[in-house]
């Protein structure tokens, strides 16, 4: 299940951010994990723009509990070039075991830190499924890893990074870097 951009999927280079409406793409991820949930389903958000991602999913979907938050850090395979990265904590306030998990992304690229954060999310327990919604899938995989749903695909070049930002009101944009 994908959604097609509603806007032009090309960054503009003067301003670094992206020709795509975040909170449209966030609406269409709000109904592409109703689709997905089942009774069972606990949301998990890979920091940090994930996290916020799944932090707004729990309040707009009405859920009980809290948002689980996944690390990547601690199982990265790039640790030894990167070092230690300075970044959230997991913290998975539901017994993993035998849950559905619904991780969330806000954006897939290599699916190298969907290998690190899963990982991480074994270290807590067996679940009974995992599965995979995100924002934006830019292509370039690195693993064989496929989300379940993306609202939207961007293809950007290698030399560019592409990253979720939050306003303090908690709405949603999009922030294009040069790795």
């Amino acid at each position: 299940m994908s959604a097609t951009p509603p806007a032009s999927s090309t960054p503009s280079p003067s301003t670094g951010t992206l020709a795509l409406d975040a909170e449209a793409l966030y609406r269409e991820l709000l109904r592409g994990v109703r689709s997905l949930r089942t009774a069972n389903t606990q949301l998990a958000g890979i920091a940090s723009g994930g996290a916020w991602l799944a932090e707004r999913l729990q309040k707009d979907l009405a859920l009980p509990g809290e948002a689980g938050v996944l690390s990547s850090a601690m199982h990265r395979d790039d640790f030894s070039q990167r070092g230690m990265a300075v970044s959230a904590q997991t913290a998975l306030p539901f017994d993993v075991n035998g849950a559905d998990i619904l991780l969330l992304d806000d954006v897939l690229y290599t699916g190298r830190t969907i290998r690190a954060v899963l990982n991480e999310l074994f270290d807590y327990g067996r679940p009974a499924s995992v599965r995979l919604a995100v924002l934006v899938d830019r292509g370039g995989r690195e693993l064989p890893v496929q989300a379940e749903f993306a609202a939207a695909r961007v293809a950007l070049p290698d030399t560019q990074s592409l990253a979720l930002a939050r306003t303090e009101a908690g709405t949603f944009h999009f922030q294009v870097q040069e790795a």
